[in-house]
């Protein structure tokens, strides 16, 4: 009888500019992954971005959003485009996708790999190794807000914050499972002493969410004097849990000490299990250089390990981390011409290294980590 093979089902949303190019050496990657681990992904390739929008009007349709939750994880690459108005794709199809999903947090590794080099001056990979935890369905962006007497000199514009128990439980909750695999402290990171009302909140459930996990240290800090801490102290840090437009800022700071946008990935986690989670670099589209093969895929490979660990593949998520940041540590830039080769070839590059098992493994790796906490949450 032939041996039942674990498969997941996937959908691909290449989007614009550099997106397909990066997950195209991304699913080169999971080939490899697939070979040496044993398992299959049934992979469906979704259109969704800038060109699809301008040839055919639609966003996030009801027919796509139900292909969608039949799947079970998305890799993302990445949307934008000049040719469209600002809010219109960030909206229409990015946030609405967290909501439809219901991907409750945005979790961003911020790790210094050895041999990577950062801008940030005597700063060494045992210094830098944290997870920004963020809350994705609220704050800022929910797109709460309106504008009177528009068009004249009193003009006025609202845009409210919302902040409910539930959905910050959510988030802290899960910072605290994370915190307690790995080195046992968590950072509260908001403004308390300005967003009093917030923060009150946020304060709150810290505490009482704190009490079930006795064995991880609290503790907090501004978002202002993050910004200072993180490129000076990110010792300091194990796990931060913050607000959706906090967490927008900061781990964008954090992806500077790691090496730049192009190696820092995300997931976009739906935490039960009842829709899909997506998982994307945080790069963007980079239209200016599309179709030149200078964007690095590296981002886009580590977000796809951070998938496999979220489906429980923890051993193929190590692995393909473990890859990816030896090729990494190989580049002589790491991003445009000065790469040494182009986005293809170090996809294929990255991939050769997983089949021959001839990377280092990370220590304390976050993509085991994240399989330990989701197979925990789901059990």
């Amino acid at each position: 009888m032939e041996a039942l093979v674990r498969r997941h089902s996937l959908a691909v949303l290449p989007g614009d500019g550099v997106g397909p190019e990066v997950i195209d050496a991304a699913l080169a990657v999971l080939d490899a992954a697939q070979e040496r681990f044993g398992f299959a992904t049934d992979r469906v390739e979704v259109p969704l971005g800038a060109d699809h929008y301008l040839a055919t009007g639609q966003l996030l349709t009801d027919d796509v959003t139900a292909t969608l939750r039949e799947q079970d994880a998305i890799l993302f690459g990445a949307i934008g485009s000049p040719k469209v108005a600002p809010g219109i794709l960030e909206h229409g199809i990015i946030l609405a996708l967290r909501g439809a999903m219901k991907q409750a947090i945005n979790l961003r590794p911020v790790r210094l790999y050895p041999g990577v080099p950062t801008p940030i001056a005597g700063l060494t990979p045992e210094r830098c190794d944290l997870v920004i935890v963020r809350e994705n369905t609220e704050g800022s962006y929910v797109a709460r807000g309106s504008t009177v007497h528009a068009g004249t000199p009193a003009q006025v514009a609202v845009q409210e914050s919302i902040n409910t128990w539930y959905a910050v439980e959510r988030a802290v909750d899960f910072a605290y499972r994370l915190a307690s695999a790995r080195r046992k402290k968590l950072t509260l990171c908001h403004k308390t002493n300005v967003l009093v009302e917030a923060g009150k909140l946020w304060l709150a459930v810290m505490e009482q969410v704190g009490e079930r996990y006795p064995d991880v240290e609290q503790d907090y800090v501004h978002v202002d004097a993050m910004c200072m801490h993180l490129p000076v102290s990110p010792e300091r840090f194990d796990v931060v849990v913050t607000d959706n437009l906090f967490g927008d800022i900061v781990t964008d700071l954090g992806a500077v000490l790691q090496g730049g946008l192009g190696v820092a990935a995300s997931g976009n986690l739906n935490l039960v299990g009842t829709h899909p989670s997506m998982f994307e670099p945080i790069h963007g589209s980079a239209p200016d250089i599309a179709g030149k093969g200078w964007a690095n895929p590296a981002g886009a490979c580590l977000s796809m390990a951070m998938m496999l660990g979220h489906l429980g593949e923890g051993q193929a998520a190590a692995a393909v981390e473990a890859a990816t940041t030896a090729v990494l540590a190989e580049l002589p830039a790491l991003a445009g011409a000065d790469m040494g080769a182009n986005t293809s070839e170090l996809g294929q590059r990255i991939a050769s290294r997983l089949r021959d098992d001839s990377a280092p493994p990370v220590k304390d790796s976050l993509m085991s980590d994240l399989a330990t906490v989701m197979t925990g949450l789901r059990s």
